[in-house]
């Protein structure tokens, strides 16, 4: 089924806690609160609608909410430069672990091409990603659409969403390798997105997170710089590989933080729903109040490392217990 032609019953904001609701509604920031009047989830499908309006000559882009436009619609992937390039828009996707082929290289090629040369580029980014730039908004969907066919997203790409799922670059051809790291990257992403047609009850987060899987000694990854860290690590007494995590790895103009240790180790299987359970933690405990302290090393501080790592622990055996006591101390690394 098309996204186009799609439909989300439920938001980001049904999955919030009334408590959590009171404290944005009380003491919040300017995004918390424009979230709560509106969900950026629910962008999956007014994308579609504003395109659909703006083609039947119902309205323009000028017309439309200023927080749908600026704001929400980043949810969906894409970005209004209102000043550089007014009513053009950036479109990021979710490439994970940048693993690219000549067919999307050519779509990209083709969707930019029918704009004029200034505004019609494509970036690649710092996280494996791709941006298309110079999108007329009334021509969105059939781009969504058309990536989403070539096995790629955009949906849950930008704002306080998991940002692109970054693993090995030399993923499968490393002659080091521990593990490879592509598999795995895509797991995390189809949970996160529900294969890459959004999944709400993961768009609204007090802030963007980022995650990284490394899959050799070298950390090709950078995993120290982002919130989750995957780096390989074989189980001392087994041998069988798996990964030590790292938390709390970010850079904004306020802090530069490096990861610590969370003293776990989990396997290759169990990346996904240890994921899951960590992303749904921070979504309900967060700070919403000040977007300067929201990522998750500020969360991690205010409880402590050893109490933020048994409530994960107790979450995680709780959602999945059939895997109870699978999460292990910090392996030694050889």
């Amino acid at each position: 089924l098309p996204l186009s032609l799609s439909k989300w019953e439920d938001t980001g904001n049904d999955y919030l806690s009334e408590e959590t609701r009171e404290q944005i509604a009380e003491k919040s920031n300017k995004i918390e609160k424009v979230k709560l009047r509106k969900c950026g989830s629910k962008a999956f499908s007014d994308v579609h609608d504003f395109a659909r309006a703006i083609r039947e000559g119902k309205t323009s882009w000028e017309d439309l909410d200023v927080d749908d436009i600026d704001i929400r619609l980043k949810w969906a992937g894409l970005f209004h430069r209102r000043k550089a390039t007014p009513g053009k828009f950036m479109m990021r996707l979710k490439i994970p672990n940048g693993i690219i082929r000549s067919e999307h290289m050519r779509f990209f090629a083709e969707k930019t091409a029918q704009y004029p040369e200034r505004v019609g580029v494509i970036d690649i980014t710092t996280r494996q990603n791709i941006q298309l730039r110079g999108i007329d908004l009334e021509d969105a969907p059939q781009i969504i659409d058309g990536i989403v066919n070539i096995g790629l997203g955009v949906y849950q790409s930008g704002m306080d969403n998991v940002r692109n799922i970054v693993g090995s670059p030399l993923a499968g051809i490393d002659p080091d390798e521990l593990i490879d790291t592509r598999q795995v990257c895509n797991e995390i992403n189809n949970m996160i997105t529900n294969h890459n047609k959004g999944r709400p009850s993961l768009t609204n987060l007090p802030r963007k997170f980022n995650i990284a899987v490394s899959g050799s000694r070298d950390d090709f990854a950078h995993t120290s710089i982002n919130d989750i860290g995957l780096r390989p690590c074989p189980n001392e007494e087994t041998g069988q590989m798996g990964f030590n995590i790292i938390v709390g790895g970010y850079m904004s103009i306020k802090r530069v933080m490096e990861s610590v240790s969370m003293n776990v180790w989990v396997l290759p299987e169990d990346v996904t729903p240890f994921c899951e359970v960590m992303l749904e933690f921070f979504r309900d405990h967060g700070d919403r109040t000040d977007r300067q302290k929201a990522r998750l090393i500020w969360l991690i501080e205010r409880l402590g490392i050893d109490v933020f790592r048994t409530k994960i622990k107790e979450n995680f055996d709780a959602k999945f217990p059939d895997r109870a006591g699978r999460i292990l101390d910090r392996q030694p690394e050889p």
